[in-house]
């Protein structure tokens, strides 16, 4: 059976090591400290950390592609070109469009992920939107945001495979929302905090609902007041709720960052909320229906000047944590295991027997060096 070996593996929430993993197919079936005799199918890094692969829960797009108007080809380019920034698995994420966008979109991604064969796990669609609430819009079009009724969740739901759709954002407030998240985390789809204007108390009570994490915290949410703690407050204080974090240190400071990773520890899932510019030069990109501009900062707006996504990558935003002051296992936990949890994924985001071989070793300054998805080697592309 082949052996990966490094001097520094991450292992339930701490790096240790030397050690090694032991893999027969696309399954890991041991972790061993130490470093085995040497064989013909044992790998041996020389330098570095072997972790395992990271799982981005919100990406709209990157690589010049959006998400919700993919082909075929783009699919198979996400898939192929993900693993360079380390990750092996994803969420793609649809933001607020017309209804038979979305529809049309859900059934192009069932059938991406239908057809895989080979590159990043494409796990389901994350609906970030149509239930939003304009109070807290950002670049969503609020011409297309919706209450959650139960026609609008059959429209939804009834495209593709029943489990197509793994996660959706919602704002707490709206009418109809937490019978709406009742029905979602009934049918096994995570709901998560987001676009909105919501109290404390409105919070708590999609808690109690069966909500699980908050999108992208600080951004586009109820500030956090000392009387009033609102989404992010009350995030923060309820040990139910996955906080997800943007840590391009533009959406929040690198201070914010290191609060949260500090109030929130162990339940923070970096995402990049990535649009089709990540990986590209500035210029000029779609995010959905909104145009965006990308300038020499990598941070996208609108024609308004509201910050549209990012061009963050899952790799930068791990370095980033680091760079706060955050520990290295904490980080990359933030990005592996956390999210993969999450959302009910116990073989990812871990190095033990019986998870799948999903796998990166990292330079000793965090770069992605080598990216295995079910113990293959991933030949990483080159985008043109």
């Amino acid at each position: 059976m082949p052996i990966i070996s490094a001097p520094s593996v991450l292992i339930d929430g701490a790096f240790r090591g030397p050690a090694a993993v032991i893999i027969d197919g696309d399954r890991i079936v041991d972790v061993i400290d130490g470093v085995p005799a040497a064989a013909d199918d044992h790998l041996q890094l020389p330098t570095g950390l072997l972790t395992p692969g990271l799982v981005d829960l919100q990406i709209n797009g990157a690589f010049g592609i959006d998400f919700i108007t993919a082909t075929p080809a783009d699919w198979a380019c996400v898939a192929a070109t993900l693993p360079r920034t380390g990750v092996t698995a994803f969420q793609p994420t649809f933001t607020t469009a017309p209804l038979e966008t979305l529809v049309a979109g859900i059934a192009r991604a069932a059938l991406a992920r239908q057809a895989q064969s080979f590159g990043a796990r494409l796990l389901g669609v994350h609906l970030e939107g149509p239930f939003l609430s304009p109070a807290q819009a950002g670049v969503h079009p609020t011409e297309h945001m919706l209450t959650p009724s139960a026609a609008h969740l059959d429209t939804l739901l009834g495209t593709g495979p029943q489990d197509i759709v793994t996660m959706v954002t919602m704002a707490p407030e709206l009418t109809d929302a937490l019978g709406a998240v009742r029905r979602l985390v009934a049918a096994g789809i995570c709901v998560s905090i987001g676009h909105t204007d919501a109290t404390a108390a409105q919070v708590r009570a999609a808690t109690d609902a069966g909500a699980a994490m908050v999108t992208h915290i600080f951004n586009a949410m109820r500030g956090l007041g000392h009387r009033e703690p609102g989404a992010a407050g009350q995030s923060l204080a309820d040990q139910r709720l996955v906080v997800g974090l943007i840590a391009d240190l533009m959406h929040v400071s690198g201070e914010i960052v290191l609060v949260v990773m500090r109030a929130a520890a162990g339940r923070v899932a970096l995402v990049t909320d990535a649009m089709a510019a990540a990986g590209m030069a500035p210029g000029r990109y779609e995010l959905g229906e909104t145009v965006v501009d990308v300038f020499a900062d990598g941070l996208p707006r609108n024609r308004a000047g509201a910050i549209a996504g990012s061009t963050l990558t899952l790799d930068d935003a791990v370095r980033n944590v680091v760079s706060v002051g955050i520990s290295t296992a904490a980080a990359f936990e933030a990005a592996t295991s956390v999210p993969a949890d999450l959302i009910g994924r116990p073989d990812l985001g871990r190095l033990q027997a019986g998870a799948l071989a999903d796998l990166v070793w990292w330079s000793d300054d965090l770069a992605p060096m080598r990216t295995w998805v079910g113990g293959r080697v991933v030949e990483l592309s080159v985008v043109a």
